[in-house]
Protein backbone atom coordinates (compact mmCIF):
# COMPACT_ATOMS: atom_id res chain seq x y z
CA UNK A 1 0.00 0.00 0.00
CA UNK A 2 1.37 3.38 -0.87
CA UNK A 3 2.14 5.63 1.74
CA UNK A 4 0.88 9.09 2.53
CA UNK A 5 2.51 11.97 1.28
CA UNK A 6 3.44 13.87 4.03
CA UNK A 7 3.88 17.75 4.19
CA UNK A 8 6.06 19.50 6.50
CA UNK A 9 3.74 23.12 6.51
CA UNK A 10 6.22 26.14 7.27
CA UNK A 11 4.18 28.77 8.86
CA UNK A 12 2.86 30.05 5.57
CA UNK A 13 -0.69 29.94 3.98
CA UNK A 14 0.15 28.21 0.80
CA UNK A 15 -0.62 24.49 2.01
CA UNK A 16 -3.75 25.60 4.11
CA UNK A 17 -5.42 27.29 1.23
CA UNK A 18 -4.88 24.13 -0.79
CA UNK A 19 -6.58 22.05 1.54
CA UNK A 20 -9.97 24.44 1.55
CA UNK A 21 -10.28 24.64 -1.86
CA UNK A 22 -9.86 21.04 -2.88
CA UNK A 23 -6.41 21.47 -4.70
CA UNK A 24 -4.25 18.50 -3.51
CA UNK A 25 -7.59 16.62 -4.01
CA UNK A 26 -7.79 17.69 -7.29
CA UNK A 27 -3.94 16.48 -7.84
CA UNK A 28 -5.29 12.78 -6.68
CA UNK A 29 -2.11 13.28 -3.29
CA UNK A 30 -3.02 11.30 -0.39
CA UNK A 31 -1.73 13.51 1.87
CA UNK A 32 -1.34 14.15 5.59
CA UNK A 33 0.57 17.49 7.23
CA UNK A 34 3.08 17.16 10.16
CA UNK A 35 4.59 19.94 11.95
CA UNK A 36 8.61 18.99 11.52
CA UNK A 37 9.91 21.61 14.09
CA UNK A 38 6.56 21.75 17.06
CA UNK A 39 7.68 17.90 17.95
CA UNK A 40 11.41 18.66 18.33
CA UNK A 41 10.88 21.36 20.89
CA UNK A 42 11.80 20.66 24.28
CA UNK A 43 8.65 22.15 26.34
CA UNK A 44 7.60 25.64 24.89
CA UNK A 45 6.96 25.87 20.89
CA UNK A 46 10.19 26.15 18.84
CA UNK A 47 12.27 26.27 21.63
CA UNK A 48 14.72 24.09 20.23
CA UNK A 49 17.81 24.48 22.83
CA UNK A 50 20.96 26.74 22.01
CA UNK A 51 22.58 26.18 18.14
CA UNK A 52 20.10 24.48 17.27
CA UNK A 53 18.23 25.36 13.71
CA UNK A 54 17.03 24.38 10.70
CA UNK A 55 19.95 22.71 9.64
CA UNK A 56 20.44 20.83 12.45
CA UNK A 57 16.52 19.75 12.08
CA UNK A 58 17.20 18.28 8.14
CA UNK A 59 20.29 16.62 9.86
CA UNK A 60 19.08 14.99 12.36
CA UNK A 61 15.79 13.92 9.78
CA UNK A 62 12.53 15.35 8.94
CA UNK A 63 9.95 13.32 8.89
CA UNK A 64 8.14 14.40 6.06
CA UNK A 65 8.32 13.86 2.18
CA UNK A 66 8.75 17.92 1.47
CA UNK A 67 9.34 20.72 3.87
CA UNK A 68 10.81 24.58 4.24
CA UNK A 69 13.31 26.34 5.41
CA UNK A 70 15.56 29.06 3.86
CA UNK A 71 17.42 28.90 0.96
CA UNK A 72 20.41 29.06 2.23
CA UNK A 73 19.99 25.93 4.77
CA UNK A 74 18.51 23.64 2.15
CA UNK A 75 21.12 24.26 -0.34
CA UNK A 76 23.55 23.16 2.33
CA UNK A 77 21.64 20.42 3.78
CA UNK A 78 21.03 19.25 0.29
CA UNK A 79 24.63 19.50 -0.63
CA UNK A 80 25.05 17.36 2.87
CA UNK A 81 22.91 14.82 1.50
CA UNK A 82 20.26 15.51 3.26
CA UNK A 83 17.20 15.39 0.93
CA UNK A 84 17.23 17.15 -2.12
CA UNK A 85 16.40 20.69 -3.14
CA UNK A 86 13.62 21.62 -5.64
CA UNK A 87 15.39 23.37 -8.00
CA UNK A 88 11.88 24.49 -9.97
CA UNK A 89 11.02 26.94 -7.79
CA UNK A 90 11.66 29.16 -4.66
CA UNK A 91 9.51 31.56 -2.43
CA UNK A 92 10.47 34.90 -1.38
CA UNK A 93 9.05 35.43 2.38
CA UNK A 94 9.36 39.42 4.07
CA UNK A 95 11.83 39.61 7.64
CA UNK A 96 12.70 42.11 9.57
CA UNK A 97 14.54 42.90 12.62
CA UNK A 98 11.98 43.83 15.28
CA UNK A 99 12.67 46.44 18.50
CA UNK A 100 10.35 46.74 21.22
CA UNK A 101 8.24 49.94 20.75
CA UNK A 102 9.85 51.97 23.54
CA UNK A 103 13.45 50.92 22.56
CA UNK A 104 16.51 53.06 22.23
CA UNK A 105 17.09 51.39 19.08
CA UNK A 106 15.93 53.14 15.90
CA UNK A 107 18.72 53.35 13.28
CA UNK A 108 20.22 49.69 12.03
CA UNK A 109 23.36 51.40 13.18
CA UNK A 110 22.36 51.18 16.53
CA UNK A 111 22.33 47.35 16.37
CA UNK A 112 26.20 47.82 16.62
CA UNK A 113 27.35 45.26 19.69
CA UNK A 114 23.49 44.48 20.34
CA UNK A 115 22.52 40.83 20.47
CA UNK A 116 20.28 40.40 17.67
CA UNK A 117 18.33 37.08 18.11
CA UNK A 118 17.95 34.74 15.66
CA UNK A 119 17.82 30.68 14.93
CA UNK A 120 20.61 29.38 14.33
CA UNK A 121 21.92 28.11 10.74
CA UNK A 122 18.21 29.01 10.06
CA UNK A 123 17.06 32.42 7.51
CA UNK A 124 17.41 34.68 10.36
CA UNK A 125 20.93 33.69 10.59
CA UNK A 126 21.79 34.55 7.39
CA UNK A 127 19.21 37.21 6.63
CA UNK A 128 20.46 39.30 9.65
CA UNK A 129 24.25 39.20 8.18
CA UNK A 130 23.01 40.10 5.04
CA UNK A 131 20.95 42.58 5.92
CA UNK A 132 23.00 44.28 8.67
CA UNK A 133 26.42 44.09 6.80
CA UNK A 134 25.14 47.14 4.40
CA UNK A 135 25.68 48.95 7.81
CA UNK A 136 28.03 47.35 10.28
CA UNK A 137 31.31 46.20 10.21
CA UNK A 138 31.09 42.49 11.03
CA UNK A 139 33.18 42.63 14.04
CA UNK A 140 29.53 44.83 15.10
CA UNK A 141 27.13 42.40 14.31
CA UNK A 142 26.28 40.53 17.39
CA UNK A 143 24.05 37.73 17.54
CA UNK A 144 22.39 35.44 19.90
CA UNK A 145 22.01 32.05 18.93
CA UNK A 146 20.38 30.46 21.93
CA UNK A 147 16.58 31.68 21.72
CA UNK A 148 14.82 29.17 19.35
CA UNK A 149 13.00 29.12 16.19
CA UNK A 150 10.61 31.85 15.65
CA UNK A 151 7.97 31.79 17.79
CA UNK A 152 10.35 31.53 20.88
CA UNK A 153 11.86 34.34 19.36
CA UNK A 154 8.83 36.38 18.92
CA UNK A 155 7.73 35.67 22.98
CA UNK A 156 10.91 36.15 24.56
CA UNK A 157 10.98 39.88 22.38
CA UNK A 158 7.20 40.36 23.55
CA UNK A 159 8.39 39.64 27.03
CA UNK A 160 11.53 41.86 26.97
CA UNK A 161 13.82 38.73 27.45
CA UNK A 162 16.33 40.18 24.21
CA UNK A 163 16.33 43.69 23.05
CA UNK A 164 16.11 42.39 18.95
CA UNK A 165 14.71 39.82 17.21
CA UNK A 166 14.51 38.62 13.54
CA UNK A 167 10.93 38.02 12.54
CA UNK A 168 9.01 36.74 9.75
CA UNK A 169 5.12 35.39 8.31
CA UNK A 170 2.48 35.75 11.01
CA UNK A 171 5.11 36.54 13.63
CA UNK A 172 6.66 39.64 11.41
CA UNK A 173 2.60 41.10 11.25
CA UNK A 174 1.77 40.20 14.68
CA UNK A 175 4.88 42.66 15.73
CA UNK A 176 3.44 45.50 13.41
CA UNK A 177 -0.06 44.88 15.27
CA UNK A 178 1.53 45.45 18.02
CA UNK A 179 3.93 48.65 17.17
CA UNK A 180 7.09 46.95 17.23
CA UNK A 181 9.37 48.65 15.27
CA UNK A 182 11.31 47.35 12.55
CA UNK A 183 14.56 48.51 12.42
CA UNK A 184 15.62 47.31 9.06
CA UNK A 185 14.34 45.06 6.60
CA UNK A 186 15.21 41.60 5.76
CA UNK A 187 13.22 39.68 3.71
CA UNK A 188 14.88 36.45 2.01
CA UNK A 189 14.31 33.57 -0.48
CA UNK A 190 12.88 29.86 0.76
CA UNK A 191 13.66 26.76 -0.84
CA UNK A 192 11.81 23.25 -0.57
CA UNK A 193 13.40 19.83 0.58
CA UNK A 194 12.78 16.92 -0.99
CA UNK A 195 12.91 13.65 0.50
CA UNK A 196 15.42 11.02 -1.32
CA UNK A 197 12.76 8.71 -1.16
CA UNK A 198 9.84 10.87 -2.03
CA UNK A 199 7.54 9.75 -4.79
CA UNK A 200 8.22 12.62 -7.77
CA UNK A 201 4.94 11.85 -9.07
CA UNK A 202 3.47 13.31 -5.77
CA UNK A 203 6.23 16.17 -5.32
CA UNK A 204 4.75 16.95 -8.71
CA UNK A 205 1.15 17.25 -7.87
CA UNK A 206 2.03 18.86 -4.75
CA UNK A 207 3.77 22.22 -6.03
CA UNK A 208 1.08 21.88 -8.68
CA UNK A 209 -1.88 22.50 -5.72
CA UNK A 210 0.57 25.28 -4.47
CA UNK A 211 0.87 27.17 -7.91
CA UNK A 212 -3.17 27.24 -7.64
CA UNK A 213 -3.20 28.56 -4.11
CA UNK A 214 -0.41 31.38 -4.79
CA UNK A 215 -3.28 32.54 -7.12
CA UNK A 216 -5.76 32.52 -4.83
CA UNK A 217 -3.68 34.08 -2.21
CA UNK A 218 -2.14 36.70 -5.59
CA UNK A 219 -5.85 37.96 -5.76
CA UNK A 220 -7.77 37.65 -2.51
CA UNK A 221 -5.57 37.37 0.61
CA UNK A 222 -7.70 39.03 3.07
CA UNK A 223 -10.00 35.90 2.35
CA UNK A 224 -6.48 33.73 3.78
CA UNK A 225 -4.78 34.94 6.10
CA UNK A 226 -6.90 33.74 9.09
CA UNK A 227 -4.87 30.39 8.59
CA UNK A 228 -1.59 32.00 10.07
CA UNK A 229 -3.77 31.25 13.30
CA UNK A 230 -3.40 27.49 12.87
CA UNK A 231 0.40 27.51 13.84
CA UNK A 232 1.03 30.42 16.02
CA UNK A 233 1.27 30.18 19.93
CA UNK A 234 -1.95 28.89 21.88
CA UNK A 235 -0.63 32.00 23.91
CA UNK A 236 -0.82 34.46 21.79
CA UNK A 237 -4.09 32.91 19.44
CA UNK A 238 -6.97 35.58 21.41
CA UNK A 239 -4.21 39.12 20.57
CA UNK A 240 -3.69 37.98 17.02
CA UNK A 241 -5.75 39.93 14.36
CA UNK A 242 -5.24 38.18 11.25
CA UNK A 243 -7.31 41.20 9.19
CA UNK A 244 -4.17 42.59 9.56
CA UNK A 245 -1.84 40.99 8.16
CA UNK A 246 -0.48 40.62 4.94
CA UNK A 247 -0.26 37.46 2.68
CA UNK A 248 3.25 37.11 3.43
CA UNK A 249 6.03 34.37 1.55
CA UNK A 250 5.60 34.17 -2.09
CA UNK A 251 6.22 31.18 -4.48
CA UNK A 252 8.09 32.17 -7.37
CA UNK A 253 7.56 29.05 -10.09
CA UNK A 254 11.20 30.04 -11.37
CA UNK A 255 14.26 28.08 -11.18
CA UNK A 256 16.57 28.17 -8.76
CA UNK A 257 19.60 28.12 -10.78
CA UNK A 258 23.43 26.03 -10.77
CA UNK A 259 24.90 30.14 -10.30
CA UNK A 260 22.45 30.70 -7.18
CA UNK A 261 23.30 27.22 -5.52
CA UNK A 262 27.04 28.39 -6.14
CA UNK A 263 27.20 31.61 -5.62
CA UNK A 264 25.22 31.02 -1.88
CA UNK A 265 27.64 28.49 -1.17
CA UNK A 266 30.70 31.13 -1.82
CA UNK A 267 28.47 33.54 0.20
CA UNK A 268 27.94 31.31 3.73
CA UNK A 269 31.47 30.35 3.47
CA UNK A 270 33.19 33.91 3.49
CA UNK A 271 31.07 34.34 6.53
CA UNK A 272 32.26 30.96 8.17
CA UNK A 273 28.72 30.21 9.30
CA UNK A 274 29.83 26.69 9.20
CA UNK A 275 32.65 27.12 11.43
CA UNK A 276 33.22 23.64 11.89
CA UNK A 277 33.59 22.99 8.35
CA UNK A 278 31.69 23.19 4.74
CA UNK A 279 29.19 20.23 4.87
CA UNK A 280 28.16 20.33 1.93
CA UNK A 281 30.12 17.68 -0.85
CA UNK A 282 27.70 17.08 -3.44
CA UNK A 283 27.55 19.61 -6.74
CA UNK A 284 24.30 20.81 -8.27
CA UNK A 285 23.27 17.77 -10.33
CA UNK A 286 23.10 15.54 -7.61
CA UNK A 287 21.68 18.17 -4.73
CA UNK A 288 18.45 19.15 -6.75
CA UNK A 289 15.64 17.87 -8.09
CA UNK A 290 14.51 19.51 -11.48
CA UNK A 291 11.38 19.13 -12.55
CA UNK A 292 9.48 21.12 -15.07
CA UNK A 293 5.49 21.86 -15.19
CA UNK A 294 4.64 22.34 -11.22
Amino acid sequence: MKKKFVIGPHMRLHEWVAVEKGYFADEGLDYELKDQLTAMAKGRVHDLGDRVGAYQTFEKGRDSDVSCACHWTVNMAAGAGHGKLYAAAYSVSPCGIFVAPDSGIHEPEDLAGVPVSVGYQSGSHYSTIQALEQFLDPADIKLSFADGLIFRRMELLIDGEVSAASLFSGAYYFMEQLGYRKVVDSSFMMASMVAEDADLEDVQKYFRALRRAQADIDLRPELYTHYYRNEFPERFRDRIDTRRFGPGERIVFEPYTREVFESSQQWIAERDIFPEGDPAVRAYDEAVVFMSGG
